[in-house]
């Protein structure tokens, strides 16, 4: 478990966070990169099996989102689409991030990092405008198909183009043959205009013969909306350091609300379109093996592995593991057992375990 205090970073995070923003100048300049022939990606290790969880309990109602908990008057069995979204200071804000209802933040190259939003229980008529739109990597198309998700993307490394190509993945992709379903926004410059919508990403999935709906998504365990939170210890929120200064995120409790709110920096992540500030019931941070793969800094990160872990919900900080089990989404257990999320949005945030997990993390008092 973290100090409860404000953690200072250690040298050795210093000494990464250097040698992280030398690679971000040499990829800055980069577009998009050329698919070329690469090896296969590795295949993930069995994680230990799930216990039930003895507190999990669906919210009543007729049907229950599979991803967020929450009732729904009609079967949530859309085909999850995992859109890749650029978090480049000059990308900011986005939009259509309030329509998700899973979020990753994980490393790309050089110290920047990349969003994956899983889109499902969304209604067709939600995120008119979702973006901007970037690039694809090969622990990005794990993450979207664990979901079962078709990969939205504009280009990709050549180990992602590798696995797209050789393994006939089901995507959507700017720079290749779905490049109709996006469009540029003169009022920003690219690559950090690229845009596209959920009703444009549906008729996409439909015109490209890809499944539309699927009854099979993981589904994963939720509390009753109005079940008191007993276990873990108070906490304020959670804040987080990737490796540079410039993507350093928390996340503060609002205990009217039960949510937290996501800032970066000191100020709130809110929506572009809406200026609603991006809310969720659950944030998750995990830390996972990173690997330096070339010059330019791209990354390997396991995701077999499980690892440490923290879950905040309620106003509460739980210390636990995240296990990533074969044809499963990653999910946040404590002793053998998956902890039951409350209904809403979860947003996970990964971060490596080098030079340490509890250097990326500091838990805010205050409640």
């Amino acid at each position: 478990m973290p100090n409860q205090n404000w953690r200072k970073w250690s040298a050795a995070a210093a000494v990464f966070t250097a040698a992280a923003s030398l690679l971000l100048s040499a990829c800055s300049s980069k577009q998009a990169d050329e698919p070329v022939p690469s090896q296969p990606p590795a295949t993930e290790s069995p994680a230990p099996d799930l216990a039930p969880s003895p507190s999990a309990s669906a919210p009543t109602g007729a049907y229950t989102s599979p991803l967020t908990g929450l009732t729904a008057e009609e079967a949530v069995n859309n085909r999850p689409v995992a859109v890749m979204i650029n978090n480049a200071p000059a990308a900011r804000p986005q939009s259509g991030l309030q329509d998700a209802d899973v979020v990753y933040e994980v490393l790309a190259e050089g110290g920047i990092t990349r969003l994956v939003a899983i889109f499902q229980s969304a209604e067709s008529g939600g995120a008119a405008k979702l973006g901007p739109v970037r690039s694809i990597r090969p622990y990005l198309i794990e993450l979207g198909e664990s979901y079962h998700g078709v990969l939205v993307h504009a280009g990709g490394s050549p180990d992602a183009y590798s696995i797209l190509q050789s393994q006939h993945k089901e995507e959507l992709d700017e720079i290749g043959k779905a490049g109709a379903y996006f469009w540029r926004d003169s009022a920003r410059k690219a690559p950090h205009n690229l845009y596209t919508s959920l009703e444009k990403l549906r008729e996409g999935v439909d015109k490209s013969g890809f499944k539309a709906t699927d009854d099979a998504v993981p589904a994963y365990s939720f509390r009753q909306a109005d079940e008191p939170l007993t276990v873990g210890e108070a906490a304020a929120g959670v804040q987080v350091k990737f490796l540079q200064e410039s993507y350093k995120v928390s996340y503060r409790y609002d205990a009217g609300t039960q949510l937290y709110t996501r800032y970066i920096g000191d100020k709130v992540h809110a929506d572009k379109e809406t200026g609603e500030p991006l809310t969720m019931s659950n944030v998750i941070v995990m830390g996972a093996d990173h690997k330096v793969l070339d010059d330019v800094g791209r990354l390997s990160v396991d995701l077999a592995a499980g690892g440490k872990a923290l879950l905040l919900q309620r106003g509460r900080v739980i210390t636990g593991q995240w296990v990533h089990n074969q044809n499963d989404v990653i999910r946040f257990v404590k002793d053998g057992t998956e902890v039951p999320l409350y209904p809403g949005k979860t947003y996970f945030n990964i971060v490596p375990n080098s030079p340490d997990f509890d250097s990326h993390i500091q838990i805010l008092e205050g409640l």
